[in-house]
């Protein structure tokens, strides 16, 4: 497997030599054009300038092996840095210099220049290109030609006629432009090296530092895979990058599964508490029944207890079930509007037995209408009737029991209220955890499982609701809010 650091490192070398091959394509291609075009251009005005030149002069009746003539072609021809070559219209060679010797028509001996060249002058009026002239130069040079053209008065028709009387040629070595464009090409290589190399240094720094961490991540991430729930991802808290924000959102991630671990080994020890319980009774009744220990008198007490923690494990089992499709990720929660003081004023008529076994007055706060609600009505039923079973049994005999329905910004405000044994402080907090009771409440709610309030917080997180308890002199008041429709 290819890693992420090598991929990194790779696509950029990639990129950065793409670019600067195409970059040197480019500078290698204009530069040498440029420099083609530069020499081009300054033959050809040189041409012009000795053609135009040696027309003036032969008009002046000064001939091309004049010393005066041939002194200053060979002064062009030094400024200029190349060769300068007269010749006849039909390509007889007549005069040549480079500036420090001069040849002429004697020492040319009657050379010509090749046929080509000859024509190309007399149908476009001039010659540019690369040639050795014939052989006249040893290697290939640049070389630009203009016509000599004399104009006489035709004494016959009072017309000026131009006469093409010969060409004069400016030859530069090619070598002094392949020295500069060598030069340009040596510049270009040498600072393309020092580039690559700062970028290529540059990407594999950067590239290091960026799968270093998410390698510790990897080998962190693979160590709470094998039950190391302690370990977090450190080092990157004040990274405000993406690593620092994938750090942050893997320790955040851990922590949710760490406490979700630790609820679950807790919730396992409840319920094999919870389990375990009415089971050694059951277990030790059935067991005194059979073995004769019970006496024939008191099995019918016994099978009562028996049948009494039977149904108390049966409820056990059938509010796991319950709490299990609550939490279900299947579970979606119906939204419909319903009147939420008919359910309660039903769930209340549905009460009335255990209200009046402890001789329990009702106080109804409820508003003269319906108040209509958005949220699943089956749900909030059970809410209502796990806070109104709670209230009858932890109210003391012959006390009161308030129930009330008021509306502000846009919410429902349900409270349920009973008088009797105060919640201490510090167990306001756990009081909707999983089988929490507390030591005082055991000993009466013998009935319960310890997770009513639990389903009651669950149903109300489903449908994004809250619920507050308060407990104080006396008065136990839960308090939960439903969007009004």
């Amino acid at each position: 497997m290819r890693s992420l650091y090598k991929r990194q490192f790779v696509l950029t070398a990639g990129m950065i030599l793409v670019s600067f091959a195409l970059l040197g394509a480019a500078f290698f291609t204009l530069s040498y054009q440029y420099t083609i075009r530069q020499t081009r251009e300054s033959m050809e005005r040189n041409a012009d300038y000795v053609a135009n030149f040696t027309s003036k002069s032969r008009a002046l009746g000064v001939g091309v092996e004049d010393d005066v003539y041939i002194t200053m072609i060979a002064t062009i021809a030094q400024i200029s840095d190349a060769v300068v070559l007269i010749t006849e219209a039909d390509g007889e060679m007549v005069v040549s210099t480079d500036g420090a010797t001069v040849q002429g028509y004697s020492a040319l001996g009657g050379r010509y220049l090749p046929r080509t060249v000859v024509e190309q002058v007399a149908q476009s009026g001039g010659y540019t290109g690369m040639s050795t002239l014939g052989g006249f130069f040893s290697e290939k040079r640049y070389v630009a030609g203009t016509p000599i053209v004399v104009e006489t008065l035709d004494r016959g028709s009072g017309q000026v006629v131009k006469t093409m009387v010969g060409v004069a040629y400016v030859a530069a070595e090619a070598s002094s432009l392949t020295e500069l464009w060598r030069a340009f090409t040596t510049i270009f290589f040498f600072t393309a090296v020092v580039v690559l190399c700062i970028a290529f240094l540059t990407s594999s720094v950067t590239s290091l530092k960026q799968t270093k961490p998410l390698k510790e991540i990897a080998e962190t991430a693979r160590k709470f895979g094998h039950g190391e729930y302690e370990v977090r991802v450190k080092g990157y808290e004040d990274r405000r990058d993406e690593v620092g924000e994938l750090a942050e959102a893997f320790n955040a991630m851990a922590d949710s599964i760490a406490k979700s671990e630790e609820r679950r080994s807790e919730f396992v020890a409840n319920i094999s508490h919870e389990l375990k319980t009415p089971m050694t009774t059951i277990a030790g009744f059935s067991d005194g029944i059979l073995d004769g220990t019970i006496p024939p008198e008191r099995e019918r007490a016994a099978l009562q207890t028996i049948s009494s923690e039977t149904r108390r494990l049966s409820r056990l089992v059938r509010r796991m079930l319950d709490l299990s499709r609550l939490q279900s990720a299947e579970n979606v929660t119906a939204q419909e509007q319903f009147d939420v003081s008919e359910v309660m004023l039903r769930v209340l008529v549905s009460l009335e037995t255990k209200i009046n076994a402890r001789h329990l007055d009702v106080d109804t706060q409820l508003p003269d209408g319906p108040v209509m609600v958005w949220g699943d009505p089956d749900a909030i039923t059970q809410v209502c009737y796990n806070l109104l079973d709670n209230a009858i049994k932890f109210s003391d005999e012959g006390s009161t029991m308030g129930i009330s329905i008021t509306t502000k910004g846009g919410k429902a405000h349900v409270a349920v209220r009973n008088t009797g044994q105060t919640i201490p402080a510090d167990e306001l907090a756990m009081i909707f955890d999983r089988f929490h009771k507390s030591d005082k409440s055991r000993s009466v709610d013998r009935e319960g499982v310890g997770l009513g309030l639990y389903i009651v917080k669950t149903i109300l997180n489903n449908h994004k609701e809250n619920i507050t308890v308060t407990s104080q002199d006396g008065v136990t008041e839960f308090n939960f809010t439903l969007t009004l429709a």
